[in-house]
This record gives C-alpha cells, structure tokens and sequence, in this order.
C-alpha cells in the first residue's frame, strides 16, 4: 500500500476570529495559546482554524505553521452573514474530501457552533462547543437552534456548566477550563513595584469604575499607592473622567492595549490582581496573575474548588478592605500559584475526539 495517500489526521477549529498574525497577541490570548499548545503536543494533527468574522479580509494564512482560512464576514448583515455560512459550508466539504477530519472543535456557543453541529451531523463527524463566556448566558439563541446533547457541551468552568444548565435546561458533559502557557513567564526578579493591576477589555461589565472606586479606598491610607490597568474599550474616556474627578492621576495610569507577553510582565510586579467583572466564564487572567505570583481578588469563583492567593468577595467594599489587607502585610506571600497548564488543557480537548 502507499503510505502517501493517507490523509492526514485533521482537527477543524471554528471560531468567530483569529489573530491576523504571528504578532497580534492581544486577540484570543487563551484560544492562541491552547492551539500552540495543541500543535506542539500532537505535532502530527493537522490542525485548520476557521475564523468566521476577523480578520476583516478573505485571505488563507498560516500562523506558527498552523493554517488559517479568514472568511472576512465583518459582523456584517444577515444576508451576509448567511453567504459567509455557505462559503463555510464549502470549506467545510472540501477540508473533508481532502483529510481524515477527527472532529471539529466550535469556540463558543455561536454561529461557529451552528454550522459546526449540522455539518458534524450530516458527515457522521464528533463536534464539540466550548462554552467560553458570556454565551452561557440566558438569551442566547444558539441553544434554541442547535438543541445540544450534554455530550457535546464542553464547559469552560463549574460556574458556567452550572449557568448553562439553569438557563437552557442542558448540562454539559464536560468541563475544561482556561489554562496558562508557563513558558510566557521570565523568572522572577524579587520586585513588586505596582500594588494594584487590572487587565481586560474596558467594557462596562467589567466594572473598572469600582477598581477605581478600590483605588480611591486604598488612597486613603496610602496616599501614594500605584495601580494599572491595561485594556481598551468604549469606557476608556469615562475612567479617564472618574481618575480625573477623584484626584488619582498620580495613582492610576490606563496603559490602553499592552503586548500579552508584557501584561504578564506586568503582572509579575503586582502585589494585587484586582477583577471587579461582573460576570465570568473562567478568566485566564485571573490564572495567570496567580502564576505571577499576585494576590487575586474578584467577585466570581469560577470553580467549586478554591485556589490558593483567590479571594471571593461580594461587593465593593469588602474588594476594598482585602485589597488594603493584603497590601498592608509586608510578608505577604508571592510563590507562584499553578491551576492549570495549558498543556493539560489541550490534553483534555483531544481525549473527546479518541
């Protein structure tokens, strides 16, 4: 036989973008960071990533060997939308005639999932949707669409499974959560010259008026404590305006978009990680500020089990008293804090598909 017409091994991943290229490390830090790690443990999976919406430009790329077909949809609408799905379709088809396809591995609970579960239906192949946020949600009309087996459902934390469950009746069989590239850390140089860091999109459900308002507490008996958020967003202009309005410009810098590479720096100087988010799915920040060695404060707890240097509070004030707490002990332990490898991760993603 001729070993030559074997197809290869393929996982197709769909989601709705992807980073534009090798040096775009602020889209889908977690999703870049599972697929590099996904292609260094199974060097021979063929892996093909679908990006539906971003990048804004039709094009066929590869991205650290890994290949990557942009449809360009541009959240554009929905006659549109609906031509970009045949044209997934397509691909789809041919991706199939051309590979062993293994399965195909949908990024959120989305259009992505829709034609992920009716193409794996039709050709008889495994599909799975990581839910991996806010698509857990209630009002979500995906769920209504697709009508999920608890098989397929990958849950990206307990919260989560648990949200999915009571919202859309569905309990998702499995839970694999964010996980961290330890790689990205340089060793530690003993300094922490920032008290208090925030990261992620300035949007208003990540609250950082009240990280503001934590600051602000903070001030009060420390006049000169130093916090940082990096992130871009719509809020931008109104924290500039509440910095301004509280007199914490000598105390707060918005640092806007920072490399990933350099949000961990960052976070290796920080005594706290602060993440007032209303809401979570299981932030990979939070992960990573524990394996910086930062003390973490939020208001969700993603998993039923607790990690160490995590602290779970209830509103704003008792944000403010553990932040004042932790900054206020100088032996305040810095050891790093490793939940999950991503390593581990991607491990988990591709028993399903064995």
């Amino acid at each position: 036989m001729n070993h030559t017409m074997h197809k290869p091994e393929t996982l197709v991943i769909l989601s709705p973008g992807f980073p534009v290229n090798e040096e775009d490390s602020v889209c889908l830090p977690l999703q870049q960071i599972f697929i590099r790690s996904l292609a260094n443990l199974y060097p021979k999976l063929n892996i093909v990533v679908l990006a539906f919406e971003y990048p804004f430009a039709k094009k066929t790329y590869w991205w650290f060997g890994i290949q990557v077909i942009a449809f360009g949809g541009q959240n554009k609408n929905r006659l549109y939308r609906l031509l970009n799905w045949v044209r997934v379709w397509q691909q789809l088809r041919k991706l199939k005639k051309q590979n062993h396809v293994i399965g195909l591995l949908s990024f959120w609970v989305d259009e992505c999932a829709f034609i992920g579960h009716y193409f794996a239906r039709r050709h008889h192949l495994k599909h799975f949707s990581w839910i991996l946020g806010q698509d857990a949600k209630a009002g979500n009309r995906y769920f209504k669409l697709i009508r999920f087996r608890p098989q397929s459902l990958i849950a990206i934390s307990d919260f989560t499974r648990k949200l999915v469950h009571k919202n859309y009746g569905v309990m998702p069989a499995h839970t694999i959560t964010s996980g961290i590239d330890t790689g990205m850390f340089m060793p530690y140089n003993g300094i922490r010259d920032i008290d208090i860091l925030g990261a992620g999109s300035l949007i208003a459900l990540k609250q950082y008026d009240m990280f503001i308002d934590v600051v602000k507490a903070v001030a009060r008996q420390m006049p000169n404590v130093r916090a940082a958020i990096c992130g871009k967003g719509p809020e931008k202009e109104k924290l500039l305006q509440l910095i301004a309005q509280n007199n914490l410009e000598k105390n707060i810098v918005l640092l806007y978009e920072v490399p990933h590479t350099q949000v961990v720096a960052l976070m290796q100087r920080s005594r706290v990680f602060l993440h007032p988010s209303a809401y979570e799915g299981f932030s990979a920040v939070m992960l990573e500020a524990l394996y910086a060695g930062a003390q973490v404060i939020s208001f969700v707890k993603p998993m039923d089990q607790s990690f160490d240097h995590h602290y779970v509070v209830n509103d704003t004030e008792q944000m403010q008293k553990k932040a004042l707490a932790i900054l206020d002990d100088r032996d305040c332990d810095h050891e790093p804090v490793l939940a999950y490898p991503i390593q581990q991760v991607a491990s988990s993603i591709m028993q399903l598909y064995r």
